[in-house]
Formats: C-alpha cells, structure tokens, sequence
C-alpha cells in the first residue's frame, strides 16, 4: 500500500511541474515534495543545488509556493479552458517578501496626478482635445455602477466598438521583454505603448530606449528602484525629450549616466491623458479600440505562480496595493470570460509567452485605477 501511495504521489508531483494540481501538504508530508523540488531546480536551470543552506531555505519558500497554488487553482471559475491556472514558475522558489522586493516594488502611483483625471498637453499642461476620453458617454448615474457589470459594457458597446481587438495582429507590438532584477516595469510598459503609438503612425515597429527611461527620467522616477506611468509621460512632454532608438541607448538593465541627446531623434510625447476608470471600463475598452494599447498600474502579488487563463479573483483592486505596471494591448468581449490581453516584462517564460487576462467590468488587479495613454509626435 504504502509503496502504491509514493508511486501516485510521485506522478502527481511530476505532472504539477507542467499544470496546475491541488496538491495539500503538511508535517512530514513536505519532505516527499522533494522530489518535485529537484525536478524544479533542474527545469529551471537554479543554481543552489549544491548550497545546503539556501537549497532548504528555497525549499521552504517551493513549498509555501505549491499551497498557494491550490489555493488559488481552487478559487477559480468559469469555463475550465478560460479559468485562470496556477502552477510552478522560475519565481516559485522566492518568499512573499521577495517576490515584493525584487518585482513589485517597481510601480509608485502618484496619487495626486492620476486622480485629476485629466489629459495633459504641451501647449497649455492641463487639457488635450486629441482625445479627450472624459467626454465620452457616461450611464453612471446610480450608485450601484452599471459598468462594473460586464453584460452591460457589452450590450452598450456592440454597435459602436469592435468585440475584440488585439494590437498584435497590425503588427504594431513589439516583442516581450525582460525587466530581470531592475524594477523598471514603468517605462518597460510606458516606453512599450509609445513605440506602438509610433508604429501606428510610421507604419513601422522600431523598438526605443526603455534604459534613456530608467537613467534620466526625473519628477520623482528613480530608475531600477521603481518609478510611475504618469510621471515618466509628464517628465518626456515637459522636458520635450526624445526616447531615441533601442540600438541607440541599449538596455542594461541598471542605472547608469543619462545619456539623453534632447537634440536627436527619436520619439517625443505630444499629450497624455492620466486617468482612473474604476467603475467606468467601458471607458478603456473605447481608448483600446479607438485610440491604441494603454499601460496601467497592478496589484500583481498573486501573479508569482500564473500559468494562463482569465484571472478573476483574488487579486485586490486597491489603489495602495498598486505594485507594478503593464500594457493593455487588445481586449476580447466574446470569450466565455471577456477579458483585456495584457502585456508583461517578465520575459516570455511567464504566463501565456510573456502574456496574462484580465477580467474586464470588476477593476481585477486594481487596472483601472491608473490608466495612461499618449500621443507622440
């Protein structure tokens, strides 16, 4: 019996490697995880399996890692092909605390810009009318927010927005990229919507300088030790700096000399728009479809084990649990779970080839508390 035991348990040990399986260990239980540790170190190619000391303390944080993912895997819902899926990642092996550290220390909303809801441009730095996103229609009147219901988004929106777009398929969205240890994922994600909002315009994808960001964007953006959306576009419209050209100012991916040529070529933000749109998504699904990708600040605590899906749930919308920043480049409101495509930078390892969903209508991960777009010239 006992043999026929280990026998089903090392199977299953193996296949959650690859999918999500509710697995619950406990005592003595977490030393026939082991195993499936070793596997782990091997596929992810980490190097302290000859360290004794941070092989167990790893161990520790593996298997705390494998009791969230039945956690979460058991809170899931919809249809199994849409649901979202919890499994091993090359980040399964770090704490709670380091996840935090290392990958969401990186987004700092300012509270005091993205509140305003206001568009910014470099003539007068208050109000765009290139597109003003704050007058479009509004059903918001009672206070039970209408728009937080998905449904209703989709019946208001059917005659007037296409049911899905996806940036990808113009051809317009370059590829995933990998902000490693630097916490850099605002200007990965605002410098990413800009070289889309050029493509878009030239008609060719040219990949720009995410490091200009990092080592000299100013007003409170502090490089590899984080910074905001909002305050990267400010700073770019105030100083009318250009973003040059990738191969112009490679990635290094950590702080360095600003190196900004303000007389060279390259991309400069004409207006933005600062936004929050809790309760109103239908308002980003009109900014996707009618104006282009737009990045947003995220609560990404939960997303340290995502394999794929739709997620849904458990993932705090609170502006203070604002930690990290993406892109939103398309949306899809005819899935069985309506949801935005969203663009990461954790390399192409991550969720669906650097890729995760979002559900639209319920502020999932806090997206719409913060949402920019841009204009470049």
């Amino acid at each position: 019996m006992k043999k026929w035991w280990n026998w089903m348990l090392g199977i299953a040990l193996f296949c959650l490697l690859f999918i999500a399986i509710p697995l619950t260990f406990s005592g003595d239980e977490k030393e026939k995880l082991k195993p499936m540790y070793d596997n782990y170190i091997q596929k992810f190619n980490k190097t302290y399996k000859d360290n004794p000391e941070e092989y167990e303390t790893r161990f520790k944080y593996f298997v705390a890692s494998v009791r969230e993912i039945e956690l979460l895997n058991s809170e899931s819902r919809g249809p199994e092909q849409h649901r979202a899926r919890y499994g091993l990642t090359k980040l399964s092996d770090m704490s709670k605390a380091e996840y935090r550290d290392v990958h969401l220390s990186d987004e700092k909303p300012h509270k005091r810009r993205h509140r305003e809801n206001k568009n910014y441009n470099k003539k007068n730095n208050k109000t765009s009318n290139v597109f003003d996103i704050d007058d479009a229609e509004s059903d918001n009147s009672s206070g039970n927010s209408p728009h937080n219901n998905i449904y209703i988004i989709i019946r208001k929106k059917r005659a007037t927005l296409p049911l899905k777009v996806d940036w990808r398929d113009k051809g317009v969205i370059g590829p995933v990229r990998d902000q490693g240890l630097c916490g850099a994922c605002w200007a990965f994600s605002t410098v990413g919507v800009m070289e889309t909002m050029a493509a878009m315009s030239t008609g060719k994808l040219q990949p720009l300088s995410v490091q200009e960001a990092i080592d000299c964007a100013g007003l409170g953006n502090s490089g590899c030790e984080g910074g905001d959306i909002c305050l990267l576009l400010d700073w770019l419209m105030m100083t009318d700096t250009p973003v040059l050209a990738d191969k112009e100012y490679p990635l290094k991916l950590r702080d360095g000399v600003c190196k900004a040529n303000a007389t060279g070529t390259g991309v400069r933000v004409e207006s933005f728009t600062c936004n929050d749109f809790v309760d109103t998504e239908d308002k980003i699904l009109e900014m996707i479809a009618n104006h282009g990708p737009v990045t947003v600040a995220v609560n990404a605590l939960t997303w340290q084990n995502y394999l794929g899906g739709v997620i849904q749930y458990h993932c705090s919308g609170e502006p203070r649990d604002l930690n990290h920043a993406v892109q939103l480049i398309g949306y899809d409101l005819s899935a069985d779970v309506p949801h935005y495509i969203v663009k990461n930078s954790w390399g192409q390892e991550f969720g669906n080839a650097g890729y995760l969903n979002l559900a639209i209508g319920t502020n999932v991960c806090g997206l719409a508390n913060e949402v920019a777009s841009v204009n470049i010239k």
